[in-house]
C-alpha cells in the first residue's frame, strides 16, 4: 500500500468516525426508505421506456 493509499484510508476513516457519532438511527432508516423508494421507481421508470421504445420501434 502506497502513502498515498493510506493517506486516502486515513482521511475517510476519520471522516466517517467523526460523523458517525452524530447519525440518528431515524435517519438511518429513512434513508434506508428513501433509497428504496428510489430504486423502485428508477426500476419501473425503466420498464416503462424499455416497453415503449419496443412499441415504437416496431
Amino acid at each position: 500500500m502506497t502513502a498515498n493509499n493510506q493517506t486516502l484510508i486515513g482521511t475517510a476513516g476519520g471522516t466517517f468516525l467523526s460523523i458517525a457519532p452524530n447519525i440518528q438511527s431515524e435517519d438511518v432508516a429513512k434513508t434506508v426508505i428513501l433509497a428504496t423508494i428510489g430504486a423502485v421507481v428508477s426500476f419501473t421508470i425503466s420498464l416503462v421506456l424499455k416497453s415503449l421504445n419496443k412499441k415504437h420501434k416496431k
